[in-house]
């Protein structure tokens, strides 16, 4: 299965393994709940999908790679301790606490939630002396004397052996005791997270024409040669710093994260003409509903290839507008609540605005390290926290100095001017979309194939499809409902897969 079947089976089983009777205790039993086993090839976001799992349920996540653990570091060290047994004192061998279930205990208390995953990934390239070990925690969820703690779910990942040499094969007992799960990389999964997370576009634009390119592993007398879906994502992150201080995208950048010679110079002479079209279409421009008739012409005359690229230009530009939008959006819900619980404790107890306020933001820090501690929050959420705790830390600064019901107009009015300012960056943003829709209209087939993959792209988007959801866009709509979605999809798809056969645009060096 693909990593996000993957991902729904992982969570659909944590929510099995937490379920509880009456009495609190675990419907499955804890000696019962099957260690879940991802098995896959390196690189395609087992780990990644771990933390977000993590973070959409609010848990917290313990990870280690088991191929940087000792038999003492996974068991504890030995002491002597003595005991009495039938009258008669003895010197026996006991454990300290290993360092993994400490690090569970650890975290429980820094979160400040007591059930979470403990994720040990490469669980089938321990050594050799930890081998047995290994088969006992997974059957009974215990290391050297000590048991991880109740409402800890156990998940393990590992890469099968063709693509590790340290990889110890087990054996019928050991994957009896295995809720096992094979993953696969797949791109057009991959491509629509790859849209919300804001991969750069000339990645996704890339892929769609290349998909072959997703995810490869060669084996040559030099050694592997791979491209991995974790390298794109780095690759993606580091284009954007670049263009950020205005530092050449080059070759030898892209061959560091795409370790395959023939891709990564493919791609960065892919990124070169990219970088034309982005020069070149002013997307600013179509998006502020200016585009120029020599714009509009190029992009009718535009071949397939060309077109993808410039929808990836505009859709990346959509998302620049949309996500500052709804995450402000949803700092203001979180500032709607905080002002909220000071207005209700100063009413009820008569406590003093200034001070309230400034509990509440302790409480938001509070909330902010306890979710980082706990691996709990993703990028947006984690920007809101800090978003949120600015916004009260300026509205403490502009109190009166007394006075409660002037203290609590002033905390009002600081919201309202911000919930009014957001108002106009929503409709500002509404219009790029609908800007784009229109010049799409005007230089393509209203119902063609590139109208279908704006709807779809601005489908995917997380950011885009809420902001829909919550402001409208009546071009967006109309032409969801007029295209035949899933039968359209199909043939666009296969033209995709044709152009990588017949495009020599890049291999030529014309770009």
């Amino acid at each position: 299965m693909n990593i996000f079947e993957a991902k729904k089976q992982i969570s659909n089983a944590i929510t099995a393994y937490r379920t509880k009777d009456e009495y609190g205790r675990p419907i499955i039993p804890l000696h019962r709940q099957r260690p879940i086993f991802l098995i896959g090839a390196p690189g395609i976001g087992k780990t990644a999908i771990m933390e977000q799992i993590a973070q959409e349920m609010g848990i917290p996540l313990v990870s280690y790679s088991m191929t940087h653990h000792t038999r003492q570091c996974a068991l504890g060290l030995p002491f002597i301790t003595e005991k009495t047994y039938q009258g008669q004192s003895y010197r026996v061998s006991e454990y300290t606490m290993s360092e993994i279930i400490s690090a569970v205990y650890e975290k429980m208390e820094s979160s400040g939630v007591n059930e979470g995953i403990l994720f040990l990934d490469e669980i089938n390239c321990v050594s050799e002396t930890l081998a047995p070990a290994m088969l006992q925690f997974l059957q009974y969820k215990v290391f050297g004397q000590h048991r991880v703690p109740d409402g800890w779910i156990v998940v393990t990942a590992g890469n099968p052996p063709e693509y590790n040499q340290s990889v110890r094969e087990f054996d019928m007992v050991t994957w009896d005791r295995l809720k096992r799960i094979d993953v696969e990389a797949n791109y057009d999964v991959w491509h629509g997270w790859a849209l919300s997370q804001g991969v750069h576009p000339a990645i996704t634009s890339y892929l769609d024409i290349y998909k072959s390119d997703f995810y490869m592993v060669e084996s040559t007398v030099d050694g592997k040669n791979f491209v991995t879906p974790r390298g794109w994502v780095d690759l993606s992150d580091m284009i954007r710093l670049y263009e950020m201080h205005n530092i050449e995208v080059r070759e030898d950048l892209v061959s560091q994260y795409l370790q395959n010679q023939k891709t990564a110079k493919h791609f960065a002479s892919y990124y070169d003409l990219w970088k034309k079209y982005s020069s070149d279409y002013q997307v600013d421009q179509i998006l502020a509903g200016k585009a120029s008739e020599e714009i509009k012409t190029r992009a009718r005359q535009a071949k397939f290839d060309e077109r993808i690229s410039l929808i990836a230009l505009m859709m990346d530009a959509v998302l620049g507008e949309v996500k500052p939008v709804m995450n402000e959006r949803s700092m203001l819900e979180m500032a709607q609540k905080s002002i909220g619980n000071v207005r209700r404790i100063c009413l009820t107890r008569r406590s003093d605005p200034k001070e309230t306020l400034m509990d509440e933001i302790g409480n938001q820090k509070t909330r902010l390290k306890q979710g980082q501690s706990g691996s709990m929050l993703s990028q947006d959420q984690e920007h809101n926290y800090y978003s949120l705790i600015s916004f009260l830390e300026a509205s403490y600064e502009k109190l009166p100095s007394s006075g409660s019901d002037a203290m609590l107009a002033s905390m009002k009015s600081d919201y309202d001017a911000t919930n009014k300012a957001l108002k106009k960056k929503a409709t500002d943003a509404k219009k790029a979309m609908s800007n784009v829709f229109a010049f799409a209209e005007e230089v393509f087939d209203a119902d063609g194939q590139e109208m279908l993959i704006i709807v779809t792209e601005l489908t995917a988007m997380e950011s885009t499809a809420r902001f829909i959801s919550q402001y409208g866009c009546d071009a967006y709509f109309r032409h969801n409902q007029s295209l035949l979605f899933y039968e359209r999809q199909i043939d666009v798809i296969q033209k995709i897969d044709q152009l990588e056969d017949s495009l020599d645009l890049l291999d030529d060096g014309e770009a």
